[in-house]
Formats: structure tokens, C-alpha cells, sequence
């Protein structure tokens, strides 16, 4: 079986680490990673979600928190604190700056971000194969209104450094209309079994993924049913804060309102949690599969489960039941 899923930072990756427990070693696993996250910080290519997917299943991810590596030190950020360099919102730890280093060496010597994330993943061997969305440089910006007026900020900033306290007024995938999809993105997409959409942010995430031209039309014409789990249970993002911009897109943060936002010319099922029962036939009436299931990863075998129940409403899609 050939499984493509579309993937933002750690609800995308914990969904991924439970997904392959769930498969065969016969089954063939790409993922399209989101890069709308990326920012440029002390002179370093950083990519965010590429990199919590490569250390979640490579085995380095650290764990309470779901990003950064795991039994990480402080001192380069220490040393670029005294220097007065920042900023100093954002972390990176000495071993994930090795990671940066590496990346952004490669990309300067003139390897692509699809070159540059492979040979990362020979390191890490996360088990699925790991595709940027496109290798062209594209930032999701947030438009937001505070006490220095109208303005556009990094996501990064936007998530990280004001926590989303500030309401966002739009979301700008800079770049993602010139981009191109990376190498293999569409072929993926047109040669899967199956496409999924882990709980990921629907808007910054997966959003980001399908703002890139071309993406969004192979995922809607491709012959494999696509299936998602919604990332909101009980009116509520399970983890980040997926409401706020939700609302900037003129999205409720219900089940029910994310699936329908996708609609069902891009997909065929949707999982909804045991606590949204109540979306099912809302879903349904829209043409959409739905089904409510347990939602919570609360562990690896739970998620697994979740993954069980995705690749059995795919089938249960394929064979019109």
C-alpha cells in the first residue's frame, strides 16, 4: 500500500509515528511536510516541521515538549545572548543548530531543500520518505493589529513570541503562489492507495501545503480516497492554538466547520472524535464519509488505532460502503 500524508509539526508527526505502527513493512509511506513554518534566524535555514517529523521518528524528538531534540544544551544561544544577538523568543538548541548548520551548507553549495532534507533523514532514518511541499522559499505571514498598528508578522513570531494573544486578521502564505511542488510531490499524489490529512493545523499546516499551485488540484484528482482526522475535539484544538486562526479564515473551530472547509471535492472521510458524535450526519449530509472514533493520542498503540480506523474508512470510501 502506497500512503501519502500531508503533515505540519508535532500533531502531524505523533499521527506518523502511530501510522507506522500500523502498517506493514510492505507499505510505503511519503509524507509532503509543510515549509510555510521556515524562518531564517542567525543567518540559518530552519525548518520547523521537517525537522519535528525527522526527529519524532528518527528517535531525537524531545518528547514533552514535541519539538527540539531531546537531552538538548543552550550554550550557542547563551553565547549569541551575550553578544545581544536574537531573538531571543525563539529557541534553538546547540544540537539542533547542528542540524541547521548542515542544511543551510547545503543549500548555499546549491543542493535543493528536497536534496538537503534526504540526505538529513539518512541520519535520522524516520521510516517514511520526507518531501518538503515545494523547494521554492514560501513563509506564512499573519496580519495583525496591536499597539504598532496593521502589520504583517512571521508565523513563527505570531505562534511563538505573542502566543497568538493577539486576534489574527489573515493569513498570507507569502511565496506560495510563484512556488512550485518539490520534486515527487505530484507523482506521490497521483501513484497513492491512499492520502491522509493528520490532525494537523488546517490552516497553517495543511492549508499552507495545498496554497502551493497545483497541490490542491492532485489531491482532488487523484484516484486513492483521501481521509482526515480533525484536530479540533469538543469545539477545541487538541493541542497549539489552531481556533485562532480558524477565525481568521472565517472557520468555527468545530469538527463539523474543518471538514466542510475541505469539502468533499478534496475529501472523501473524515474521523471526527467520540465527543463531536453529534457532526456525523452533518458531515455525511455534505458527502463526506465520517465516522467518530477515539481522537486523543494519548499514546503510540492509541494513535495507531486512529490510523487503524483512517486506512479502514479509505477502504470502506474506495468500495462506495
Amino acid at each position: 500500500m502506497r500512503i501519502v500524508a500531508l503533515a505540519g509539526g508535532i500533531g502531524g508527526a505523533r499521527f506518523l509515528r502511530g501510522l507506522l505502527a500500523a502498517v506493514g513493512p510492505q507499505d510505503e509511506i511519503t509524507v509532503i511536510g509543510n515549509t510555510g513554518d521556515d524562518i531564517h534566524l542567525y543567518g540559518l535555514k530552519v525548518c520547523p516541521d521537517l525537522d519535528t517529523v525527522m526527529y519524532t521518528l528518527g528517535g531525537g524528538i524531545h518528547e514533552e515538549q514535541g519539538w527540539g531534540r531531546a537531552d538538548e544544551t543552550w550554550s550557542i544561544k547563551a553565547e549569541m545572548k551575550e553578544y545581544g544577538v536574537g531573538p531571543e523568543w525563539f529557541g534553538l538548541g546547540d544540537r539542533d543548530f547542528a542540524t541547521h548548520l548542515v542544511r543551510s551548507q547545503m543549500l548555499t553549495a546549491g543542493y535543493s531543500l528536497s536534496q538537503v532534507t534526504e540526505a538529513l533523514c539518512v541520519r535520522w532514518n524516520p521510516g517514511v520518505r520526507l518531501l518538503p511541499m515545494s523547494d521554492d522559499r514560501v513563509e506564512t505571514h499573519v496580519r495583525i493589529t496591536d499597539e504598532q498598528g496593521t502589520r504583517a508578522v512571521h508565523f513563527q513570531e505570531y505562534w511563538v513570541r505573542l502566543h497568538a494573544a493577539v486576534d489574527a486578521e489573515a493569513i498570507i502564505p507569502v511565496g506560495a503562489d510563484t512556488a512550485k511542488p518539490a520534486p515527487g510531490v505530484l507523482e506521490a499524489l497521483a501513484e497513492a492507495d491512499v492520502i491522509l490529512f493528520p490532525p494537523s493545523n488546517p490552516v497553517v499546516s495543511i492549508g499552507t501545503i495545498l496554497a502551493v499551485p497545483g497541490i490542491r488540484e492532485a489531491v482532488a484528482a487523484a484516484p486513492a480516497p483521501v481521509v482526515g482526522l480533525s484536530p479540533i475535539i469538543g469545539g477545541a484544538p487538541v493541542r497549539g492554538m489552531a481556533d485562532k486562526v480558524l477565525a481568521a479564515v472565517g472557520v468555527e473551530a468545530t469538527a463539523e466547520a474543518v471538514a466542510l472547509n475541505y469539502g468533499p471535492d478534496l475529501i472523501d472521510g473524515w474521523l471526527v472524535d467520540t465527543a463531536d458524535e453529534h457532526a456525523v450526519a452533518a458531515v455525511e449530509a455534505a458527502g463526506i464519509a465520517c465516522r467518530a472514533v477515539p481522537l486523543l493520542m494519548t499514546d503510540v498503540e492509541a494513535t495507531a488505532e486512529m490510523a487503524r480506523t483512517a486506512l479502514a474508512l479509505a477502504e470502506q470510501v474506495r468500495h462506495g460502503s
